[in-house]
């Protein structure tokens, strides 16, 4: 309060403004932006975005549990990613197209997670909307025209930095991911000037609440500055990393197993590795400073603003600095290991269950009911051959040759050989912080529901306790599955416990055993007794009546409304049943 005072009294105060109320006029809407300087405010003479990439609103659905989806989600037949007209939309087949719905930070490519049922141009949709229209009237399906065009997204809603990123045709958008089309001249050259610190200083003129609202991206004064070709640069290292985890649609291959990265042990493999993304993530950084320099000559802004841009706004995901942002850099180094390791066992478990394969790049099954058959129709000698029956058991013991632990260290071995597998595997159990067999039982599934964004391709089977536990492929699941995890597997397994106990109840009472072995016996004999309980009171009550129902799934429908169709038979999904925003 002192210091108001002051710069009241003082006119040469710097916490002194002096601007004319008119010089405000010049800006779009009008807003008291006492600080701006006069290099900023003369840039609002130009021409501004809306002449030539203006913003468009997208559309409002009215039941996003209904028309949304994440993209892995559903059959991949029926996902067409090429559309470029609403003719074409008329005609094709297929149910699921691209969708911008905004999303957190990140420049330049990325964020393309959701797909929206525009089957037939959109013929469900808008009945639906007709109908609401007729309640509450309103514009549900704004800028049509723009439908499938090449643009640039955003995120409306955002508590920091604003970041556009590229997109090419084919996609649809929401209100929440708005976009930008060329009336004339390069996007490309736009995304440039979107993601520079000269517009960031607009957009906070224009934009002062968490709102970047159409009105204010299209009020940004714009100079045309060919950056094109830094800015494509830009997009494709971007894209690259975005398409390096599983959840990209264009997702190939890990690029821990990427040719060019081969090396003897998965440490000296990992260690290049991250190495190139050292290499790619400081490209970045000087690309965008470079791109920052050229906005701020161009805007006469070298005054106020510098072109630096710290590492954690290098808005790759391979970059630990945005990663995980506010952690030291060997907690970032650490976790980024750790995630890196758990990128390697999912995507072990995706060839597993035939979903990848080490031979042939991106999907193999990815269809409503897709089987080995379907998989070796289209890889006849695989590498790695998936599980046959679509149910990998996953227990805290060895009681099946071929569980999920068994399977990943013949993963282990087939993608880095015998020599170094024990090797190998200590390094991936050292970065889990566990045994591989625990990781599976007690993080796997909750690491695989967090990637998927509460929606797993992977479902678990898991009694009350925990004590039995199966992993099944959803794509992959027919009518039969759940009498195949029954009798394939738990009845076995019980049979197995039942064994078991007798054994213990054998030594129990052995003269040959010492009284340490025999107590141990004792209380092995209990618990064992305690899980067989368990598990015929989960088949009497769960699992024994599903797999006389029969239940049917269909992929269209989405993991919120078929995974609660076996209740208390799988694994509950905390927030699951949320609405969609």
């Amino acid at each position: 309060a002192m210091m108001a005072v002051e710069a009241t009294r003082n006119v040469k105060s710097t916490l002194r403004h002096v601007v004319s109320p008119d010089s405000f006029s010049k800006i779009p809407g009008t807003p008291v932006a006492y600080w701006i300087s006069d290099a900023a405010l003369k840039s609002f003479d130009a021409q501004s975005l809306v002449d030539v990439a203006p913003s468009k609103q997208g559309m409002a659905t009215s039941n996003n549990d209904r028309f949304l989806r994440f993209w892995h989600e559903i059959p991949q037949e029926s996902f067409k990613t090429d559309c470029i007209s609403h003719d074409e939309s008329r005609s094709a087949s297929e149910k699921w197209y691209p969708y911008n719905k905004g999303g957190g930070f990140r420049r330049w490519f990325g964020n393309n997670e959701h797909v929206v049922n525009w089957q037939h141009d959109g013929r469900e949709v808008r009945i639906f909307v007709d109908e609401i229209n007729k309640i509450r009237p309103g514009g549900r399906l704004k800028n049509q025209e723009y439908y499938f065009l090449e643009s640039l997204t955003y995120s409306a809603i955002s508590s920091g930095l604003f970041a556009s990123r590229y997109n090419g045709s084919g996609f649809l958008f929401d209100t929440k991911g708005s976009c930008l089309f060329a009336n004339k001249g390069n996007l490309k050259s736009v995304l440039g000037y979107l993601n520079s610190k000269a517009a960031q200083t607009y957009l906070d003129i224009l934009c002062p609440t968490l709102d970047y609202s159409n009105l204010g991206v299209n009020a940004l004064p714009y100079k045309e500055v060919d950056q094109s070709k830094p800015a494509e640069e830009m997009v494709s290292m971007a894209r690259t990393d975005w398409d390096a985890y599983e959840t990209s649609w264009d997702f190939t291959t890990l690029p821990l197993l990427a040719t060019e990265h081969r090396t003897e042990t998965l440490a000296k493999r990992y260690a290049q590795l991250r190495a190139h993304w050292r290499v790619m993530t400081a490209k970045m950084q000087r690309l965008e400073e470079d791109n920052n320099r050229v906005f701020i000559d161009a805007y006469g802004l070298q005054d106020e603003l510098t072109p630096e841009v710290p590492l954690e706004e290098i808005t790759l995901t391979c970059n630990p600095a945005y990663s995980y942002k506010g952690r030291s850099e060997d907690e970032q180094e650490a976790l980024l290991l750790a995630d890196t390791m758990r990128e390697f066992v999912s995507y072990g478990v995706g060839c597993m269950f035939g979903r990848y394969s080490l031979d042939k790049p991106g999907l193999i099954l990815a269809n409503q009911g897709d089987g080995v058959e379907d998989y070796l129709a289209k890889n006849p000698n695989p590498t790695f051959v998936p599980d046959a029956d679509n149910v990998i058991p996953m227990l805290d013991g060895d009681w099946f040759a071929d569980d999920i632990a068994a399977r990943f260290r013949k993963f282990l071995r087939v993608t880095f050989g015998d020599e170094h597998f024990q090797v190998n595997l200590v390094f991936i159990e050292e970065a889990l912080g566990k045994d591989i067999r625990r990781y599976f039982t007690r993080d796997f599934f909750s690491d695989h529901v967090q990637r998927y964004k509460k929606r797993p391709i992977y479902w678990l089977f898991s009694s009350p306790k925990g004590t039995f536990n199966a992993v099944i492929y959803m794509h992959r699941y027919r009518p039969d599955t759940v009498s195949v995890v029954l009798n394939d597997y738990l009845r076995e397994f019980r049979s197995k416990l039942e064994a078991h106990r007798r054994a213990q109840e054998a030594l129990s009472i052995s003269g040959d055993a010492s009284p340490a072995q025999k107590t141990k016996a004792l209380k092995e004999i209990e618990v064992t007794a305690k899980q067989i309980e368990e598990l015929d009171a989960w088949e009497h009550d769960v699992l024994f009546p599903l797999a006389t129902q029969k239940i049917e799934i269909d992929l269209d429908d989405g993991v919120k409304a078929n995974y609660p169709k076996f209740g208390a038979a799988l694994k509950p999904i905390k927030g699951l049943n949320d609405a969609s925003d």
